[in-house]
């Protein structure tokens, strides 16, 4: 698999980064501000913020960070966290984002995928999923909301080739099960999800250690980092350089970030 991508995730809560496990139990860690452009100098190849209390108070809070951040920082971004309609994305691109993740939205109406995609164009729309082991762990997992809080009866994997078919980008997958354990990825999760699907798919929950990225790799097109990141277990650096075939981790840049990169003025 090419062009395999290293993503520092940071999950936001106001102003704070903060760290949850399973979703749930948040400890703060500090500016997002600060700990996004320490990634970003580090050599992760995107960044993923994701309001985390969005859905609950009606709207996303990160254009402030997303402006600050993306003034110094030369690499896509991602913003995810109570994304509803087009008005919402129009203001999120405005402030800087590259591509934006939607998640109740989606699932609630999914026309909303078509229309976005047709907009942006798909490559800028990505939908997250949040996926919960069901039926006593026996290859069944739910779509989840709400940062994991709230049941959707909807199926992964159908869920996962209809926005697919609806015009997504890109599919983040997050295993509510593995996210802040450290113990690696949901490597079933990822195996039963990924051979049917033509888009790229970003795998988050459970990176520990560089071993556990060489495992995601095999099957995912990228891996969101936070907890090994956030508690300095390991830099980007380090889970690049200890990863097996480290050469073809890549640092994309969509053409406009190229032009600013060259001249940061413009």
């Amino acid at each position: 698999m090419s062009l395999f991508r290293l993503i520092a995730r940071l999950d936001i809560k106001g102003d704070k980064l903060i760290k949850p496990i399973h979703l749930e139990g948040l400890r703060v860690i500090g500016d997002p501000h600060l700990h996004a452009v320490e990634y970003a100098n580090q050599g992760a190849d995107e960044l993923l913020f994701m309001d985390t209390v969005a859905t609950l108070y009606g709207r996303n809070q990160l254009t402030d960070l997303l402006e600050r951040t993306t003034e110094g920082v030369f690499i896509p971004v991602t913003v995810g966290g109570g994304i509803k309609s087009l008005g919402d994305v129009s203001r999120l691109f405005r402030s800087g984002a590259d591509k934006i993740a939607i998640n109740t939205a989606a699932l609630h109406k999914p026309i909303l995928i078509k229309e976005l995609s047709d907009k942006y164009g798909g490559q800028a729309i990505v939908v997250s999923i949040e996926a919960k082991r069901i039926n006593g762990g026996k290859g069944d997992w739910e779509c989840y909301t709400n940062n994991g809080r709230e049941k959707t009866g909807k199926g992964v994997l159908s869920w996962s080739y209809e926005v697919q078919k609806l015009g997504a980008g890109e599919i983040l997958l997050t295993s509510i099960d593995c996210e802040g354990t450290r113990k690696g990825v949901d490597l079933a999760l990822i195996k039963a999800i990924g051979p049917d699907l033509d888009i790229p798919v970003v795998i988050s929950g459970g990176i520990g250690n560089p071993h556990h990225v060489t495992e995601a790799r095999q099957y995912a097109d990228a891996v969101a980092v936070a907890d090994v990141l956030h508690y300095k277990r390991f830099t980007i650096e380090e889970l690049k350089c200890l990863m097996p075939c480290n050469e073809e981790v890549i640092n994309p840049l969509s053409p406009q970030q190229q032009i600013s990169q060259q001249d940061p003025l413009t």
